[in-house]
């Protein structure tokens, strides 16, 4: 197996780890203009790359525009939602925790979309990022409430990957980066003028504009295709186990922006999570319940990890 797809999305999980200290900036801004906003630039640079190297984005059709609409209502819209309202009732470790979770369900439902069997050892793995990403965020209390929207963000950030491996095999991840993103942005625009006013933008400070960009050219922009490119490539099981250097990255960040140092907790959870990687990267064991999606395998060059594989179909 090619380093070059797993190297993608470890890189997109680094740029959203990044973000959370980033989206601390945000955290008393207009939340539904940033993200039309951040969501808006996001697309116009995707779809300018598609335009500067002659890869053409198809139009989706019938029950894609469903698949797609389910990836941003679930893991784009839902998802900040319930960041925001859980924030109310949880410590911001109970979310995190809840987060750490997907690679278990990756792991188990993503092999079946694909047409073949969980493995154990990818579930097991998972099992061991998941424990090891607990240990990095820490955990903390929650009422009732808090738990609920723990779970709705949980649910929320495995739909973002699992609702959108339908359409990867016609679309690539540059064309369901695209179309997810700006049908993003149309729904943050509509919800923004209905609940935040038009004179929202005007609020904004320019600390908010640099980092709703940050958030719009590194955790958009480059995450999402980065991260769609893994999935398509290793399958939803493996890119999973990536989500656990999201937490680390997200320590490591907070420490270079001086806050404290790890704890020796932090580091086992370092550890643990390397340990899970480990476990679940090294090998490629696949029990076909079908003819199951083709091979993963990338030729070997980052170029062919950004390729938006079938892009150019229909």
């Amino acid at each position: 197996m090619s380093p070059f797809p797993l190297l993608a999305g470890a890189v997109g999980m680094v740029f959203v780890g990044g973000s959370v200290a980033v989206s601390g900036v945000l955290a008393d801004t207009p939340m539904l203009t940033v993200q039309c906003l951040r969501y808006t630039v996001a697309a116009l640079l995707l779809a300018l790359f598609a335009r500067a190297t002659g890869r053409r984005l198809v139009r989706p059709r019938g029950t894609e525009w469903l698949w797609l609409g389910g990836v941003v209502l679930t893991g784009m819209f839902l998802f900040n939602v319930a960041l925001v309202l859980g924030a109310r009732h949880a410590e911001p470790a109970v979310l995190g925790v809840a987060v750490a979770c997907v690679p278990v369900l990756l792991a188990v439902v993503g092999p079946l979309i694909e047409g073949h069997a969980p493995a154990v050892r990818l579930i097991a793995a998972a099992l061991v990022v998941t424990a090891g990403a607990g240990l990095v965020q820490g955990f903390g209390r929650a009422d009732a409430i808090g738990l609920l929207w723990a779970l709705v963000t949980f649910a929320c950030e495995a739909g973002f990957t699992l609702l959108a491996v339908p359409v990867l095999g016609r679309h690539g991840p540059l064309g369901v980066s695209v179309h997810a993103i700006w049908m993003a942005a149309v729904l943050f625009g509509a919800t923004g003028m209905a609940w935040e006013g038009p004179a929202a933008v005007l609020r904004l400070t320019g600390a908010d504009l640099l980092a709703g960009a940050y958030l719009a050219v590194a955790v958009t922009a480059l995450a999402f295709v980065l991260w769609y490119s893994c999935v398509e490539r290793v399958g939803t099981a493996r890119a999973g186990l990536l989500t656990g250097i999201a937490p680390i990255a997200a320590a490591a960040t907070g420490v270079v922006l001086g806050g404290p140092r790890p704890s020796l907790l932090v580091w086992l959870g370092v550890a643990v999570v390397a340990t899970g990687l480990a476990l679940g990267l090294t090998e490629r064991d696949r029990v076909r319940l079908g003819a199951g999606p083709p091979d993963h395998d990338s030729d070997g060059d980052l170029a062919s990890v950004l390729r938006p594989s079938g892009a150019g179909r229909g």
